[in-house]
């Protein structure tokens, strides 16, 4: 019995010292304050369970970034030549040496993770929180969000041993804490006249010249996210059609696609402003593409509300929808660096195999993504990512002018990228020395492109109304340029794919905004002017200047 004892003390001891490599903690991301609207309420239950995701550095992403810009870049002669499910995640995958490395850590541990993502770039695992304390360095504690009550678990720090350091890029959910917002705000209850308070799709129609139809095929598909409990009614886009399109069967309607348990409960005391909106001017504008509205549950892990979630459903797809519409955002300061990044990063991915990714700006001016107090402008994410086209909005059909609601601005986590060098130089020349300090003038410039945003009709829980917001102009531009990839694959050439080196290529053919500013943070923003600008960006539509620039007679 005594030396039983003595084997098992040992044996434990063993555990213990095992793999010293891995006892040499460094730092891995912090920060330094809660998380704006959390309150925190102290260290997390010891045995309670928690599933954290392994982020693991990618073996080649610049050659993914240059892959993606040989096919998205007008003038390369890999224009359209969108890449392969296997030739991304070829790029994406990390070395043998970081999925080693990360294992045999684990392994240390008694851990066996789990690969969730096709290329093996993230690796699931979960432990009780006593044990992620231990294995990150961290101090898990609980948070609750003021405005809902809901509480989560986060760290304000965490750190990875030494050898980890050169192969994870992050450990995920840790220091992310935050909800994301639909930029939509409910209002009372030859172009028309009737345009000029109420947008309708016959307004879209005569304004950019959208077709009311799709050519005899369906290859085009429109994918629409929802969150936070959005949900779209079917009995809400039959009123719609019937009263706004009854041009196209008023029995037309969406698919639904599930990620993190998701669901779409019908009923009017469940219905979704903001999914609402979406799905009737996808659905209701692009009549005849095929809409799948991809609903994310609560039960997400991700750490970022299912917005990794999603993209990482839609790469693992054979054939992922050639448009994706997004009308949520966060401001960019509560998203930490590396899962902003790696959530770019994945956009990257989803964007080189040909899908145009269209997200709403937001709605708060230079203040955000919503209207707040503010000393120095808030830009928005993830429409700082490079790598997808952020829109904002217009109003006013005589002429068309900014939205003061509309956010832009420039990021603070993402480069200039170089597809927007020279018309964002034209810009800063104009601005001059205005708003001096309070932007980060190297940072990636947004919105891209706009479109409609102000008084725009929905149906609602059985009741007609309108919105406002950079969530109406984001599925209204994912219609237009869904057509438009409808009569591409009709005439037998590729889908537009990532929209921006092309937009910026051809500035001349949108239709110039020039009148109006964005006002927050007790300055009147930035102005719209010629050119390109932090509202409206290259402008809005015209379909006809745009079949004729992707070379459709």
């Amino acid at each position: 019995m005594v030396s039983f004892r003595l084997l098992s003390l040992v044996s434990l001891l063993g555990v213990v010292l095992a793999s010293p490599t891995y006892r040499d903690f460094v730092l891995h991301e912090r920060r330094d304050t809660v998380p704006r609207g959390f309150v925190h309420n102290g260290p997390a239950a010891a045995n309670q369970t928690i599933t954290l995701r392994i982020a693991l550095n990618s073996n080649n992403l610049a050659g993914l970034e240059k892959a993606l810009f040989d096919v998205s870049t007008p003038s390369s002669a890999l224009y359209g030549q969108h890449l392969t499910k296997e030739e991304v995640e070829a790029f994406v995958a990390p070395t043998s040496e970081a999925t080693n490395t990360v294992n045999e850590f684990l392994s240390s541990h008694g851990i066996t993770p789990t690969t969730i993502s096709p290329a093996g770039d993230w690796l699931s695992i979960t432990v009780n929180i006593a044990k992620a304390n231990q294995m990150f360095a961290a101090d898990f504690s609980v948070f609750t969000q003021e405005s809902t009550g809901e509480q989560t678990i986060r760290t304000l720090s965490y750190s990875v041993p030494a050898a980890l350091k050169p192969h994870v890029e992050l450990v995920h959910p840790t220091v992310a804490v935050g909800s994301p917002v639909p930029d939509v705000a409910v209002t009372p209850d030859a172009v028309p006249a009737s345009c000029a308070t109420e947008i309708t799709p016959a307004c879209l129609q005569a304004l950019y010249g959208i077709p009311a139809s799709v050519p005899s095929q369906s290859a085009s598909k429109i994918g629409v996210s929802g969150f936070i409990g959005q949900f779209a009614q079917t009995a809400d886009l039959k009123s719609f059609l019937t009263t706004f399109r009854t041009d196209i069967p008023s029995t037309t309607t969406f698919a639904v696609q599930s990620v993190d348990k998701g669901v779409n409960t019908q009923g009017a005391r469940d219905a979704g402003i903001e999914a609402n909106l979406d799905t009737q001017y996808t659905t209701g504008v692009a009549g005849g593409v095929p809409v799948t509205f991809i609903t994310v549950g609560s039960s997400n892990t991700d750490g970022i509300d299912g917005f990794l979630d999603i993209i990482n459903a839609l790469i693992a797809e054979t054939s992922p929808p050639q448009v994706l519409s997004t009308s949520y955002g966060f401001d960019e300061p509560e998203v930490p660096a590396a899962i902003g990044t790696k959530l770019c990063n994945a956009y990257m991915q989803l964007g080189a195999r040909g899908t145009t990714i269209f997200f709403s700006s937001g709605d708060g001016g230079v203040s955000g993504s919503q209207s707040q107090t503010c000393t120095t402008f808030v830009p928005t994410f993830p429409s700082g990512c490079p790598f997808l086209t952020s829109v904002g909005a217009t109003t006013g059909i005589s002429p068309e002018t900014s939205a003061t609601f509309s956010s832009g601005g420039f990021s603070n986590l993402f480069a200039r990228p170089s597809y927007q060098t020279t018309a964002v130089a034209a810009f800063l020349k104009t601005l001059g020395s205005t708003n001096a300090g309070k932007f980060n003038t190297t940072g990636r410039a947004f919105p891209d492109i706009a479109a409609q945003g102000e008084n725009v009709a929905i149906f609602d829980g059985g009741e007609e109304g309108t919105v406002d917001g950079t969530s109406c102009s984001t599925p209204i531009l994912a219609s237009t340029f869904s057509l438009l990839n409808a009569q591409l694959l009709a005439a037998g050439k590729p889908v537009v794919g990532f929209l921006n080196p092309f937009i910026y290529a051809n500035t001349g053919i949108f239709t110039d905004i020039t009148t109006g500013n964005n006002p927050g943070c007790n300055t009147n923003g930035f102005p719209a002017v010629a050119g390109w600008d932090p509202i409206t960006g290259v402008g809005t539509p015209v379909f006809s200047k745009l079949r004729t620039a992707f070379g459709l007679a």
